[in-house]
This record gives structure tokens, C-alpha cells and sequence, in this order.
């Protein structure tokens, strides 16, 4: 299925890019989300008309995401959580722990958007975390984990 792109969407194109994708990417989770429609000649029509109001749009987003990124960068989060003697948790720390320490801390951040390259965390330890704000805009954290006894 062919269609326009209203966004920039990551591995696939930017706004205003018409691209081909297979019929359920587009029916099933770009074109319900609105990052994408249909490429026929009346959406081209309006997408034209509209264009420099999403552009503007997309450069606020774009804007926002690197402020927010300024005021992140460098951020530590703290969690703590149960331990054994040999500095292993009872569990894990995952990209969802992660999200809501960030919105206690004022960042209203979805678990989506925290990437953790090396899997959740299983130790007590300090590991560095990627925050993706935006799809060019992403910031690193360091998340320290500190054991308490069980």
C-alpha cells in the first residue's frame, strides 16, 4: 500500500515521503496512530495544502523534545530494590521501574521511549540508559540501582 507519511517515522521516511509498506503496518498502526494516510490523488491534494502547517508542527515537536533533552542530559535516576548479599536483585529493573521514577521526577516519559540496550538490570549498579524524546532527539541517563536487604 502506498501512502503519505504526515510524520517523520524512523526507518521508513520523512513528512511528506509517500512509501510503500505492507497493507497491515499501515492499516493496523501508522494510518489509526496518524502518522500516515492513504496516497490517494484527494490526500495528496489536502497533504499539499496543509504541508506547511505540519511541517511548522513537526519543528515545534522537534523544538520541544530538544529542550526537554537539555534538561535531562546528565540526570541520574536512583531506585532501590531488594537484594542478595552478592549485589544481585530479587527481580529486575526494568524500562518500566525507569518511566515511573521519571514522572515522580516531574518527566512525563512512556516506557516505550526508555531504551535499554543491554537488557533490564540485574545487578546493583549504575548502567547508562537511552531516552528517545523524539525520533532525532535522544538523550542519556544513568540509572543507579542500590540494593536494600530482604
Amino acid at each position: 500500500m502506498q501512502i503519505i507519511l504526515l510524520e517523520k517515522v524512523v526507518n521508513l521516511g520523512n513528512l511528506g515521503d509517500i512509501v510503500k509498506v505492507k497493507d497491515g503496518y499501515a492499516r493496523n498502526f501508522l494510518i489509526p496512530s496518524g502518522q500516515a494516510r492513504r496516497a490517494t490523488e484527494a490526500n495528496k491534494a489536502e497533504f499539499e495544502a496543509r504541508r506547511v502547517e505540519l511541517e511548522k508542527a513537526a519543528a515545534a515537536k522537534l523544538a520541544q523534545a530538544q529542550a526537554q533533552a537539555e534538561k535531562m542530559a546528565g540526570l541520574v535516576v536512583k531506585l532501590t530494590q531488594k537484594a542478595g548479599v552478592d549485589g544481585r536483585l530479587f527481580g529486575s529493573v526494568t524500562n518500566h521501574d525507569i518511566s515511573e521514577e521519571l514522572t515522580k521526577q516531574g518527566y512525563a516519559l512512556s516506557k516505550a521511549q526508555i531504551r535499554m540496550p543491554n537488557g533490564p538490570i540485574k545487578t546493583v549498579s549504575e548502567s547508562s540508559v537511552s531516552v528517545s524524546l523524539h525520533t532525532d532527539v535522544s538523550v542519556e541517563i544513568t540509572v543507579s540501582v542500590y540494593g536494600e536487604s530482604a
